[in-house]
Order: C-alpha cells, then structure tokens, then sequence
C-alpha cells in the first residue's frame, strides 16, 4: 500500500514550509536514517529523515513549493509495488512518516492539496564590471577606512573597493563577511565613483520599482524574513507597549570582569553580556511581577527566569534561551551563551532551544549603540535592549567626575507588566548591575 508524505511541523511557529532540495530523486530506494529532504522553516533550514522505507514513487512539491503544513509533498511505494497512475494521497489525518533531528513529528489533519510548483524564475545575464585596481588597492591600504587585516587582503584579491561597501562589525568595521557579499553583488568602483552591478534582477511582486533595474537587487524573503516581518508587526499593533529608561555605572562591573578574566588564565573568557544575562535574571527573581507572559485567559507569572538571548544570523535573528540562568553561575551561562549562538548561525538550533522563553535581553553595544527601543517578544511581558559602555561625565556629590556608563532601556507590554513593576524591575536590576559582586553570590 502506498505510503503518503506529508509537510510536517517542523517548529512549534511553522504553519508552511518551503522545499529547500530534495536530496532522492523519484525511484530511489529509501533507507531509515538517511535524509530524504531539506525544508525551510520560518526559523532555519531542517533535514528530514527517512521512516518508513521503500521506493520514492513520487515528488508531488518540488523544489522551491511552498506548502502548508499537513499537505502532502510525495508518496513512497513499498519495494515492488505496483502504484496506480490514478493514485491520490489520503488525508493526511494519517500518522506523518517523517522527523527531523531531534524534531518530534506532529501533522493535523487537513484534506489533502493541489500544489502547484513556483514558477521558475530566470536571471538575466549580466555583463561583469570593468574593475579599477588602483582604486582597490587605494582603498585596501587606506587606514582612514576601518577594516580588518583579512578584509583588506580578501578585497584585493576579489577586486572590491572598500570605500564602497558599509561595515558590519564592531563599530561599522568592514569584515570578511562584508567582502564576500560585495564580490557576489558585484560593488566596484569604476571610473569616478561607485557602480553597483547586481548578480539577478527580478521585478518586485508589488509592482515596478521607480529605480533603474541596473540600481537594486530583488532579493527573495526567506522563510524566516517572512516570520520576523509577521511577529514584530503582530507584536507591534496588538502589544501597547511602554519604555523606561536608566543608566548604570559600569565602572566596579568593569573591573571584576577585568580581575576574574585575568584569574582564569584563559580557562574562560568574561564578556559584559554575561554579567548582563546573570543580573537580568537575579532581578526577576526580586520582582517576579516582571517575569511574565500574557494569554487571553490567564497572566502567568513564571517561577524561573528563562532568558531569550538575541543573536544575529545571516538573514534574521534567532533568540536562544539560557534555561534557569537564575540558578547557574556566570562562567557557566558565558560558556552556554557561546555554544548557542555557535549553533544558532549554523542553523543547528532544535525548537525547544529557542522557544518557551520569560524574559528577552537585545544588546547592541557592541555595535557602538548607545541606547534603543526594542520590540517584545509575546508572550513575553518585556524585553530589555542594552547599550554600549562608553565614558560620561556625571556629578557625584557636587563634582563633575568620569565614570563608564550604560543606558538599558525595557520595553514593556502593559498588558502584563505596569509601569511601577517596570520601575521596580530597573531599579533592581541597577542594583545587581552597579553591585556586581551579587551576581557571583
């Protein structure tokens, strides 16, 4: 009997799937283990493994097919079977056949579909640029344009002027990666300034651009651009949000991370953001008020601070969490910190790693940011958005002194967290931030 394939759920947020590739062609056998195809997600790319083994009859969603979850994409015939040529897949109210790594398989059931392939889309040929040396290597040893040593070497070697291209670095400074994408986007500079030559052009689905075709590149939304587009608008039309802002003193923080990397001979290395993650967690414990998530029903107050950590990956963000960051030391949550977002920019995150969080932390100080408003993550009652360290002068009894400062501002939803709560939360988190012995305690 024909067995059915149906899109499985993939992420607790997934409602459709993209076909990615499929790696077995129509007639190949199927082993148990082996992966059969990769699927887009609106969080990242997931393999999908063999069940139930036999003969791949038939490729109902090919590559590029986006299809809802509970649709059927192929059928698999046992070894010799004989499929009628008239053969539909049945509901898929059946049991799914297939799992991803580490991905429990769950379908509801919906009648089955017609899918119908994306259309093929053909990029025009595109003449390559004429590419100016001088200017390249000009710009490669100028030290006024802040890059980094690989950068440079990358750039001459790949033709790209970096006077041409913005950085994505540690305070706008170019980096291999920004090289990279240049090169493939084709950013020269040819004659007195800069030409951008685009590797495809397509028309926009909303109609034509008021641009030359020759001034834009039409890059296609990913599954998970699309997702971060839907959950901050959600977020921002249904959630009425509200901000509090204070700054802290950084200066004893500082200086017992500068003492304890220092001890640790290189066993470990301390960033700002650790001692951040701890405090934020030690306060929620102080104001549990502040560690809360909205339903419809109910208001739950959680019990322990699971912190969303954002972390930037190649086309979108992914917010994995640190679980019982209030009950874990700081040397633990910097080395866990680390291997998540190791594996978050290779896509190797499973659902529950990135979701079932209480509380969301954004910083970009490392960027040079000195204070910004961050959207909440529902359920989520706040997130707060942390900004860079840098040097103010502030009065302190009556005399303008220089002490390191950072602005955290919290956005919170007012459905779950009042303003005085927000005020109670900072201040307690002041606390922790400008007493940082209490974060090791």
């Amino acid at each position: 009997m024909p067995i059915d394939i149906f899109m499985t759920q993939l992420s607790p947020t997934m409602t459709e799937g993209k076909i990615a590739r499929w790696l077995k062609k129509e007639g190949d056998t199927l082993e148990s283990g082996e992966v059969m195809l990769e699927v887009e997600t609106d969080k990242a790319t997931m393999e999908v493994e063999v069940i139930d083994e036999g003969v791949l009859h038939r490729i109902i969603a090919p590559e590029g097919t986006l299809v809802k979850v509970g649709e059927a994409i192929g059928v698999i015939a046992e070894d010799g079977e004989e499929v009628p040529a008239d053969y539909q897949p049945e509901s898929s109210g059946q049991k799914p056949i297939l799992e991803t790594h580490g991905t429990p398989a769950a379908v509801e059931a919906q009648p089955t579909p017609t899918v119908v392939p994306a259309p093929a889309e053909v990029a025009p040929q595109v003449e390559a640029p004429v590419v100016d040396r001088a200017a390249v290597e000009r710009a490669a040893n100028d030290k006024r344009i802040k890059a980094s040593p690989l950068a440079r070497r990358l750039a001459k070697q790949k033709g790209v002027n970096l006077a041409a291209i913005t950085g994505t670095g540690p305070r706008g400074r170019i980096v291999k990666a920004d090289v990279e994408k240049a090169a493939k986007r084709g950013i020269r500079l040819g004659g007195g300034g800069q030409s951008f030559v685009p590797t495809a052009v397509r028309p926009l689905p909303a109609g034509p651009m008021p641009y030359h075709a020759d001034e834009y590149e039409a890059i296609e939304n990913s599954m998970m651009r699309k997702a971060i587009a839907r959950r901050l608008t959600e977020s921002k039309q249904q959630v009425p949000h509200f901000y509090l802002s204070v700054d802290v003193c950084m200066d004893r923080l500082m200086d017992l991370r500068a003492q304890l990397n220092e001890a640790a001979d290189g066993a470990f290395k301390l960033s700002v953001n650790d001692f951040i993650v701890k405090a934020v967690a030690k306060a929620l414990m102080d104001v549990p008020a502040a560690n809360a998530s909205w339903a419809d029903s109910h208001t739950y107050q959680h019990k322990h601070a699971h912190i969303s950590i954002a972390v930037a990956i190649e086309g979108g963000l992914i917010t994995p969490i640190v679980r019982f960051a209030e009950q874990k030391g700081i040397v633990d949550i910097s080395n866990e910190i680390k291997e998540l977002a190791g594996r978050a920019r290779k896509g190797e995150l499973k659902p529950e790693e990135y979701t079932g969080g209480t509380f969301s932390i954004s910083n970009l100080g490392m960027y040079g940011i000195k204070q910004f408003q961050a959207i909440v993550n529902p359920p989520e009652g706040a997130i707060l958005a942390v900004g860079g360290t840098e040097e103010r002068v502030v009065a302190e009894n009556g005399q303008a002194v220089v002490k390191q400062m950072m602005t955290l501002t919290l956005s919170c939803d007012h459905r779950v967290v009042d303003g005085a709560v927000g005020a109670e939360y900072l201040n307690a988190l002041k606390k922790h931030i400008e007493c940082p012995a209490s974060v090791l305690i």
